[in-house]
């Protein structure tokens, strides 16, 4: 009896260790993470070592025989310190965005047009099945006119129209089809220093079709510098053609069709010309019961919860909304203008990638109010109009007082001071934030931080009388982040 409660007790013993050992390698560990986030961020803060910012255009330009995809230039001071990459996609009419995927999350904002998008998920079941109405778009395909036409599933379908903001997450696989009747415009911004981008600060994309032909790089010399990190090519070119048949248990000439170089001649976005057909669910009845969070008639969901969470969390998440909407502007203002705000709350799948999004309309001579960001770098696009731009850094020196315009963007990094006027006719901008849940704190206005300090800190801070820092706290009434224009009477 008594060998038996020490060997218990030994037992016991060293399970109690190996417990402790355990935690502390856990510790360890996480401390090591920890220190290494922390210098990532100091070297993402080292490179906001910034002295002048400008408004900027697309710096490369690839020709697809579908549309054309526009690059600002990642390595641009001010996009370095956001750790960001901006680009906008113009895909025609009956064209499509070729299926790629990209290592670091990725948010778009539709400017123009409408379109379907598909998002594939690693690990999530195709939830629509062919006993749905089949969706055509242009003419049918020879093969499938008349009967025995093949069955299809397929992940889900999503329509996307001008003002949706789309997410896009890291790693999976889309593709776009622009089905409507003009131009199909989106503006993207690409978060590099996400913690799922492991490589580096250049823009990759991983495509599973077409690509850059090597002809389309011998630009200008700026042109062949940016091209030669932007390398967008077919990933089945490089496999083995016999080894890849195997794999996917087909002749090798379906194969060779697949890695032809002559597909790379197509670009990145290629013309559809014998129409696509597709299993979705009905717009109509569907778009309403969807914005109630309720499933669409004729769709299959995946309902079954498993134990990592992977179906009930991004397989059934929604992945758009609309920035365009009236009645639903987080801020509205009948003399300044209006901003409507996406963020985890609204979408939550940009708790995963850590971004969110704003479209603003500020009307003629109205103002933003100055502030700043806590916990965010932004991205602005200019998508109307024309607005006078001021950002002052930590030593009190302006590093921007310009002039924007259409199709112009710019960043204001995190903390940087900012205010912006609206032109003669008007404003409207994009922005995209670098935090899922952003927070901005005001200079001016009802929420304002001048507003909350007591009267004597004023007066002694800025040497005023009382009634001149009453008049500082209160003199906007109640307007808050948007500010109407003033006649100044003293």
């Amino acid at each position: 009896m008594a060998v038996t409660t020490k060997l218990l007790l030994a037992i016991l013993l060293t399970a109690f260790l190996l417990s402790a050992t355990n935690a502390v390698r856990d510790f360890q560990g996480q401390q090591g993470r920890q220190e290494g986030q922390r210098g990532t961020r100091l070297t993402e803060a080292q490179q906001c070592r910034l002295t002048r910012l400008t408004a900027s255009q697309p710096t490369n330009r690839i020709e697809s025989e579908g549309g054309v995809t526009e690059l600002w230039d990642e390595n641009e001071e001010q996009f370095q310190c956001a750790g960001v990459a901006p680009m906008r996609s113009v895909i025609r009419r009956n064209s499509l965005s070729l299926p790629n995927f990209h290592p670091m999350p990725r948010l778009v904002y539709i400017e123009r047009g409408q379109g379907l998008i598909g998002i594939t998920y690693p690990g999530c079941a195709e939830t629509f099945q062919s006993q749905s109405q089949p969706f055509q778009a242009g003419r049918e395909p020879r093969e499938e006119r008349g009967q025995g036409r093949r069955s299809d599933q397929h992940q889900k379908v999503h329509r996307i129209r001008q003002g949706d903001v789309v997410a896009l997450p890291a790693g999976a696989a889309h593709w776009c089809y622009n089905d409507g009747e003009e131009e199909l415009v989106a503006v993207s911004v690409n978060d590099l220093n996400h913690r799922s981008n492991q490589l580096d600060q250049n823009l990759r994309a991983f495509y599973l079709a077409g690509g850059v032909p090597e002809s389309g790089r011998q630009q200008t010399q700026e042109g062949q510098r940016l091209q030669s990190r932007q390398r967008f090519q077919n990933i089945f070119r490089a496999f083995d053609t016999e080894l890849m048949a195997e794999a996917f248990n087909i002749p090798a000439e379906i194969v060779r069709r697949m890695q032809e170089e002559q597909q790379s001649e197509r670009g990145l976005i290629v013309n559809v010309r014998e129409g696509m057909r597709m299993i979705r669910p009905d717009e109509e009845e569907g778009e309403f019961e969807e914005e109630q969070g309720r499933p669409r008639r004729g769709q299959q969901w995946w309902e079954e919860a498993t134990g990592n969470g992977l179906e009930e969390n991004i397989c059934t998440m929604k992945i758009r909304t609309n920035l365009e909407h009236r009645t639903q502007a987080d801020i509205f203002s009948r003399q300044a203008g209006k901003i409507n705000h996406v963020n985890r709350q609204k979408l939550p799948i940009l708790k995963y990638m850590d971004m969110s999004a704003s479209r603003g309309t500020l009307y003629p001579n109205a103002l933003l109010t100055p502030h700043w960001s806590v916990n965010s770098h932004c991205v602005v696009y200019v998508q109307r109009g024309e607005a006078q731009v001021q950002v002052v850094d930590h030593s009190g020196q302006q590093v921007m007082n310009d002039r924007v315009n259409q199709g112009e963007m710019f960043v204001v990094p995190q903390y940087f001071a900012s205010t912006v006027r609206a032109g003669q006719n008007g404003l409207e901008f994009v922005v995209w934030r670098t935090s899922s849940e952003p927070m901005n704190s005001q200079l001016a206005g009802y929420t304002s931080v001048i507003r909350a300090m007591p009267i004597e800190v004023l007066t002694n801070a800025y040497q005023i009388s009382p009634n001149e820092a009453q008049r500082l706290k209160t003199n906007r009434g109640g307007e808050s982040f948007l500010l109407s224009p003033q006649r100044r009477s003293f």
